[in-house]
């Protein structure tokens, strides 16, 4: 758990990157756990298309195609789509509403403070809150399968903290007024704002990989 979630975390903080090679003895060293322990990770991660594993020459964290990225996005809007507007439905049947008010304070205070780290901390916060208020175990099993740690570990226009700080908050209102159809459209249109912010980007001739 520590070297699986060590990289997931790593991947938001820039401390990995889309095409590092991954070497057991170090992330051994580096988590202080076994190297079986590694390998076990690894193959988790591998599993979630996080990691690609290579016969004989390790495992690299995942690159994604600008296709393969969008495929990504297409999959992503209409999951938190979905996620925003089950979270209403929660929040209308008297799920409380403390969790994800906290969430979005700490998403505020690690923007103004522009810390990375807490403002990525802060997001995986709200969705586990937004995830909490929709009590949908098919959601909790299948949103970790989505390669979003990819994509913003990949694409970094730099505007698109500020897209996202601008759509937590329209989305985060709707889900807090348990209006499930507001919700939703916010779920889906913040995914079409980072789609549009990454194309953005590639369009202007950076790399994908940059």
């Amino acid at each position: 758990d520590a070297v699986f979630h060590g990289i997931v975390q790593g991947l938001a903080q820039q401390r990995f990157v889309p095409g590092q090679r991954l070497v057991e003895v170090d992330l051994a060293a580096q988590f202080g756990v076994s190297r079986n322990s590694v390998r076990e990770a690894l193959q988790r991660l591998a599993a979630q298309g996080l990691v690609d594993l290579f016969r004989n020459k390790g495992a690299a964290i995942r690159t994604l195609s600008p296709q393969e990225t969008l495929e990504v996005l297409d999959v992503a809007e209409r999951m938190t789509g979905l996620l925003a507007r089950s979270a209403a439905r929660g929040i209308a049947h008297g799920a409380p509403t403390a969790p994800i008010q906290a969430a979005l304070a700490q998403l505020h205070e690690a923007d103004r403070s522009q810390d990375a780290d807490a403002f990525a901390s802060a997001r995986r916060g709200m969705y586990r809150a937004l995830l909490a208020a929709s009590g949908s175990r098919e959601l909790r099993r299948l949103l970790p399968s989505i390669h979003m740690p990819i994509v913003y570990a990949q694409h970094r226009p730099a505007t698109l903290q500020q897209v996202r700080m601008r759509d937590y908050q329209a989305m985060c209102d709707a889900v807090l007024a348990g209006d499930a159809a507001a919700a939703d459209a916010a779920g889906m249109q913040h995914v079409r704002n980072v789609r549009e912010a990454i194309a953005r980007r590639l369009g202007a001739g950076e790399s994908a990989a940059d």
